[in-house]
Formats: structure tokens, C-alpha cells, sequence
């Protein structure tokens, strides 16, 4: 009796093993711990907090754990993050890089380590250690807040201020060049003047701009990505700038945090009756100020796709295979093959539609949706 019992148990236990070994056999080998590591520019700013959610949540579906880092600001604090990561074996890096020419040598680290570099979003600058860039079209993003400005203005004469991103940012150069391909045909015939840059008014007969010719413009009409930084200097801007200057105006802000900056600062002045400007990235703040009518538009970058399309390149390399690229990028030293997504204008009129009825955003979010 006692030798059946027993008997009866291990045929048990066996069983139950069996059936646990075959349910695994359907599941995907388990990855590597981290098998993908990724270092994003700093915490504060919703954006990179909204990727850090997405990328965490993501690739916890596609059965792959990874190390999210932070740089706050420093290039150098991002070479330590890129240490951290090569140490602990990842197979591949994804990097935002806060300075594009400054993270040149922590991808070059990562390279003679084996290691795979995605360059998310800005691009990382003269050096060949990238293997692909996943971005949104870049210059249509700077094409499409000039072409709101455009679509706005009537008559000649209208005074025009130009804003860009961080010199630093490989982003910014792109924005603006963009921007300055839609504007300058209008500038040239009168529709605008330009306000605000001695070194945009000297090159305004140019069509196309060398990136030394953008710097010197971006040198005078940086935000640096800051608030209070953008804020400032449309104040100064705004002090300098006569009555005839103002009026009814047509800003070119490069992102919504700076857009929100610049646009307190043209709704405070008494001499500034009516304001156009521009903004990107349908942050939730300037999805209200379009509401209330105190931004004009956004340029949506549905950070969804662009981190799906991270992911999707980032397994592709650790299985061994090439993501397919569709266009390709110069950074200073080879032409970086890009995985590009669209984006989308957004103003009062279609912002329902392209952030709520989308899923982007829930409707609770947003006070007065029109």
C-alpha cells in the first residue's frame, strides 16, 4: 500500500512537470536580463518621462527587460550612464543624446564593447559609431510650423521672431532648417521681417543655409530648450523691439514648453494686439494654451510610433537582423540610416480629433475641448 501510494505521487509529480516543461516550450526564450539599455536626456521634462513609461511598457511586451538611465543635462553624467550599461552586457543601446557631438565618444565606447547604437530622436554627431537613427521627419516638423505662420499672415510687412532649440541639439539645426525653406521665400518677397536676429537679416537673400550660416543665427535666437531661458529672451526681445515692430506677430518657437514661455511674455506686452506661434511635441500644458487660444498649433509626434519603432530596431539587432531604414541622415562623418515617422499639425480646429479621439490623450485631461 505504502510502495503504491508512492507510486501514485511520483506518476503525479512527473506529470505536473511535464506539463510546466511544454507550457515554456511555447513561450520565447527568456532574454537576456537587459538585453537593451537606454539613457534619455534628463527628468524634467514631461516628454522624456512619457518615453521613459513607454519604453518600460513596451518592451515588457515584446518579452525583452531594459535599464533606463538619465543624463540630467550632462554629457558627461551620459558617458557614465553608457559605462553602466556596457558593464552590464547589454546587446544594444538606445540613447537620446543631450549634446549630439558630445555623445560621440560614449557610443564609440559602446562600439568596441559589441555593443549596437540607436540614436533616438536627436542625433548623435561625427563619428561612425551609429547603426541606425529613429527620429520623426525632422525638417517637415520645422516645415510645418513655418507653414502655419505662412498660412496665417496676409499683406506685407508683418513682423516675424525667430526662435531655435540648443545649439548643442543636432534637432534644432534640423528644425530650423526646415522652418527657414518655408519662410524664407516669404521673407524675400515682404511678407515678413525679421525682428529679432542681425544674422538672419544678413543671410534672409539665401535660400538654403550652410550649417555655419544656421549657427550664426541659432547663436542669437537659442532657447536652449529652457523655459526661463525662452522667456527671457523674448523679453529682452520684446524691451528692445518699437511699437511698429509689434502689432499683430508671427513667432517661430521651436518646441511647446519654449512656445508657452515665449507666448506669456508677447501676451504681457501692451503693444502686441494679436500673436502667432508655433510649437512641437502636444505637450499637455500647450494642448491647453491651444485650447484657451494662448498657443497656435503643435507639431504631434505621436511618441508611440517612435518608440515602437525603437523597439522593433532594437530586437532586430539583438536576433541578428538589419531594421529597414527608410532615408538616412549626415551626421558630420557617415550618412546614418533612419527609421522616420510622420507627424501632424494641430491647432484649435483639429485637436479633438488628432490628441482625444486618437487615445493620445483622454478628453479628462483638458478643460473647454472645443
Amino acid at each position: 500500500m505504502f510502495c503504491k501510494n508512492w507510486l501514485l505521487i511520483l506518476t503525479t509529480l512527473l506529470l505536473v512537470a511535464a506539463t510546466l516543461l511544454a507550457g515554456c516550450n511555447d513561450k520565447k526564450p527568456a532574454a537576456s536580463k537587459f538585453a537593451v539599455g537606454i539613457v534619455l536626456p534628463t527628468k524634467d521634462e514631461p516628454r522624456w518621462i512619457q518615453d521613459e513609461t513607454r519604453f518600460h511598457d513596451m518592451l515588457i511586451a515584446a518579452g525583452y527587460e531594459a535599464e533606463i538611465l538619465f543624463s540630467q543635462g550632462s554629457s558627461a553624467k551620459e558617458k557614465e550612464n553608457v559605462e553602466a550599461l556596457i558593464s552590464k552586457g547589454v546587446k544594444v543601446i538606445i540613447i537620446c543624446p543631450q549634446d549630439g557631438t558630445a555623445a560621440a565618444a560614449a557610443a564609440e565606447a559602446a562600439r568596441k564593447a559589441g555593443i549596437k547604437i540607436i540614436s533616438y530622436d536627436r542625433l548623435i554627431r561625427d563619428t561612425e559609431a551609429v547603426d541606425y537613427y529613429v527620429t520623426f521627419d525632422s525638417i517637415a516638423v520645422g516645415a510645418q510650423q513655418a507653414q502655419y505662420l505662412v498660412d496665417n499672415a496676409s499683406g506685407t510687412g508683418n513682423p516675424l521672431y525667430l526662435y531655435a532649440g540648443a545649439a548643442s541639439d543636432n534637432n534644432a539645426f534640423i528644425f530650423f532648417e526646415g522652418a527657414w525653406g518655408v519662410l524664407q521665400p516669404k521673407i524675400a518677397d515682404g511678407t515678413f521681417v525679421i525682428k529679432n536676429s542681425a544674422e538672419a537679416v544678413g543671410l534672409q537673400g539665401k535660400a538654403t543655409l550652410t550649417r555655419d550660416e544656421q549657427a550664426k543665427i541659432i547663436g542669437q535666437i537659442t532657447t536652449n530648450w529652457d523655459f526661463n531661458t525662452a522667456k527671457n529672451l523674448a523679453e529682452a526681445t520684446l524691451t528692445a523691439a518699437t511699437a511698429a515692430d509689434k502689432g499683430k506677430v508671427y513667432i517661430l518657437a521651436p518646441n511647446d514648453g519654449t512656445a508657452r514661455a515665449i507666448a506669456d511674455a508677447f501676451a504681457a506686452d501692451k503693444d502686441v494686439t494679436q500673436y502667432f506661434v508655433s510649437g512641437q511635441d502636444a505637450e499637455k500644458a500647450s494642448v491647453q494654451y491651444i485650447i484657451d487660444g494662448k498657443q497656435s498649433m503643435t507639431v504631434f509626434k505621436d511618441v508611440r510610433t517612435l518608440v515602437k519603432d525603437a523597439i522593433a530596431a532594437a530586437v532586430a539587432l539583438i536576433e541578428g537582423k538589419a531594421p529597414a531604414a527608410r532615408g538616412s541622415y549626415n551626421n558630420g562623418k557617415i550618412d546614418v540610416p533612419a527609421i522616420q515617422s510622420a507627424v501632424v499639425t494641430v491647432d484649435k480646429a483639429n485637436v479633438k480629433a488628432a490628441l482625444i479621439d486618437s487615445g493620445y490623450y483622454e478628453a479628462g485631461d483638458f478643460t473647454g475641448l472645443p
